[in-house]
């Protein structure tokens, strides 16, 4: 007898070492030259996570066609790579199992990953300029790490592009949503500081796959 699981939208909870290992390094995250490297702070690595461990692969530019990102679409973005301390961590190989086990992938499959602090500026500032939309992946998961000073950031989670959120959830630490990317949409509302003399940010590690695996 088959069973069918269904793998459409799933949530999630890292452990405590995860999120006691991973946590850390968000405060040396850099700043970027691309349209939104002010305030989006990231690192970007493809990894494989295999029986052996995590497999750090050769860095390449990060790229989404303008029909998938209307907001830096076309534009091959570069980005640091992912801490070494951190792509061999302990919590590192759980995130990425997690993320493995929740979509059935292969110990072959690229797995990317990119870490990121969104700091509030003067304002609302915008975690998703791109608004409603798809990443053009067969999976994401999206990882709550912190969240300092800040009201709204909610994670938003759509069955077509012009429906009302079917979840909207502030991901606090190590809360993890999955979703297959080809079937929905997302977004997360903008942020602002609570406190404005003082700084807000909150910080997310976005993992996507794409089954066949195939360059951007």
């Amino acid at each position: 007898m088959s069973v069918s699981v269904d793998r459409t939208l799933q949530l999630t909870q890292l452990s405590g070492q995860a999120i006691s290992d991973l946590s850390p390094s968000f405060n040396h995250l850099p700043k970027t030259g691309h349209a939104d490297g002010e305030y989006r702070l990231r690192r970007y690595s493809i990894v494989k996570a295999t029986a052996n461990g995590i497999e750090h692969l050769p860095q390449r530019a990060f790229m989404q066609s303008d029909e998938i990102n209307h907001f830096q679409g076309n534009v091959a973005r570069t980005f640091e790579p992912l801490e070494d301390k951190i792509v061999y961590s302990t919590g590192m190989r759980e995130m990425c199992e997690v993320f493995k086990r929740a979509n059935a992938l292969s110990d072959d499959q690229e797995i990317e990953i990119h870490q990121i602090r969104i700091a509030a500026l003067d304002g609302e500032t915008q975690v998703a300029p791109e608004g409603v939309h798809q990443d053009g992946f067969d999976h994401i998961a999206v990882i709550g790490f912190g969240r300092e000073n800040i009201e709204g950031g909610e994670f938003l989670v759509y069955k077509t592009k012009d429906d009302l959120p079917i979840l909207s959830m502030e991901l606090e630490q190590g809360e993890v949503a999955i979703l297959a990317d080809n079937q929905l949409w997302h977004n997360a509302r903008p942020i602002k500081a609570v406190k404005q003399d003082q700084q807000g940010y909150m910080d997310l590690f976005v993992l996507t796959a794409r089954e066949t695996n195939y360059a951007l």
